[in-house]
């Protein structure tokens, strides 16, 4: 008997019994739609990840404080008093917030050929309004200078940006992230560049609006307001560290812009050689890649969950398989009665056991990539297919369907055909 036959018989044992083979199918479907969906929700986040990230450039790095780690216990009444002073010096050191000056100096004294950039963090709670609309207290304040925007992602839809003479001056100017210039604003949106709004009280000139760059996990980056550092410092002194950017012109150059970066701030917060930096130098592209390598145990947990569905699936077949040898057993005993080799009815069965497996795989793997795409909707993200895991969630049901099939092919192939056509 032919291959071709042989697949043509299982084809059609499968389609006559429509109950049991879907029972089957569900089973496999659903723990493979539990893989793939999750595998392609994690996809998607890590796509947008990388999307929010990406606008902050391989090529950059940035230098902030060191905070302070407060432990408790430790050594004895004689130990603190003797070294009452010298630990409380080191203490106030660790914990030493970069200051405008530090960060002015440091500007002065970088001499490589890179882009730098002095930011500070001014709160997240504050209301803008213009004439008689109000936004809600939740403007997120950033202080920066002429090189903010290009170092941190943003780019301007209309005016200008802040320039050197705005720092120095610590002007009274802004620039409105797009949601805040929308509320303001309205329809007249093209019109907002030199109207002065108010900043929780205090009268801002508005020189630019920001390009619209969506939201992060349901929240608006562009619920944001800028104005100069100098400005920031004095009218929200908010006690937060400043920050210095760090652009280099080419991703090879930014680990010696780094070593350089630390030799000359350390000295310009007066760290002997012995003591360590109470400052950190974080890339850019690293705080992506700690987000994105945080969702590997995800990965890891969707993989458990779908091989432990697909060992029930394959419990559940290899059952059904059984049953469907004891009740074919006639029908084995007849096809080797007209001279049916045991190999041809173990292969009718196995093919039988590969293709419920692969239906199921099928049917999960197009459920598992709607399932998860509908996740990529939400983050507002491409649509994404994880073709490795169709391909892999393929073999590994070629493969169930080939394990729970082995024994019940073996059982029909070893069955007496005298003792099968006298079988009721």
């Amino acid at each position: 008997m032919r291959i071709t036959d042989i697949f043509s018989l299982a084809f059609n044992s499968v389609r006559s019994n429509k109950l049991r083979t879907g029972l089957t199918v569900a089973i496999i479907a659903f723990g493979i739609m539990a893989l793939v969906g999750i595998i392609t929700a994690i996809k998607a986040m890590n796509q947008k990840f990388t999307e929010s990230f990406s606008t902050m450039g391989a090529n950059s790095f940035t230098i902030r404080y060191k905070e302070r780690n407060i432990h408790f216990g430790g050594s004895s009444d004689r130990l603190k008093v003797k070294k009452k002073g010298a630990r409380k010096e080191k203490k106030s050191r660790l914990g030493e917030k970069i200051s405008i000056q530090d960060a002015a100096l440091f500007v002065k004294r970088f001499n490589f050929p890179a882009i730098t950039s002095i930011s500070i963090f001014g709160n997240r709670n504050n209301i803008a309004a213009y004439n008689s609309r109000k936004t809600t207290p939740n403007i997120t304040l950033f202080g920066g200078d002429e090189n903010y925007l290009l170092l941190n992602g943003f780019s301007l839809m209309s005016g200008r940006n802040l320039t050197r003479n705005d720092v120095h001056a610590g002007s009274n100017v802004c620039l409105l992230g797009y949601d805040v210039a929308k509320k303001l604003f309205r329809e007249a949106l093209p019109t907002a560049i030199n109207k002065t709004i108010r900043l929780n009280n205090i009268q801002y000139k508005v020189i630019g609006i920001l390009e619209s760059r969506g939201s992060t996990f349901g929240f608006s980056r562009d619920n944001v307001i800028i104005s100069s550092y100098t400005n920031v410092d004095h009218n929200f002194p908010s006690g937060f560290s400043f920050v210095l950017g760090v652009m280099t012109k080419d991703i090879q150059q930014v680990a010696a812009a780094m070593s350089e970066a630390e030799g000359v701030f350390r000295s310009i917060r007066k760290l002997s050689a012995t003591e360590a930096s109470n400052f950190v130098l974080d890339r850019s592209d690293s705080i992506a890649e700690k987000a994105i390598n945080s969702l590997r145990f995800l990965t890891i947990s969707a993989t458990v969950i779908g091989f432990i569905t697909l060992i029930g699936a394959a419990i559940g077949l290899m059952n059904i398989m059984l049953v469907s040898v004891s009740e074919r057993t006639r029908e084995v005993g007849l096809i080797k009665a007209i001279g049916g080799k045991s190999r041809v009815v173990g292969r009718q069965f196995l093919i039988e056991a590969i293709i419920i497996s692969l239906i199921g795989a099928l049917l999960g793997i197009i459920l598992g990539i709607f399932v998860g795409n509908l996740f990529s909707y939400v983050l507002k993200t491409s649509f994404v297919i994880p073709w490795n895991w169709v391909l892999y969630g393929m073999l590994i049901c070629s493969f169930v369907g080939l394990a729970a099939g082995l024994y019940p092919a073996l059982k029909a192939g070893k069955l007496n055909p005298i003792e099968a056509l006298r079988y009721e």
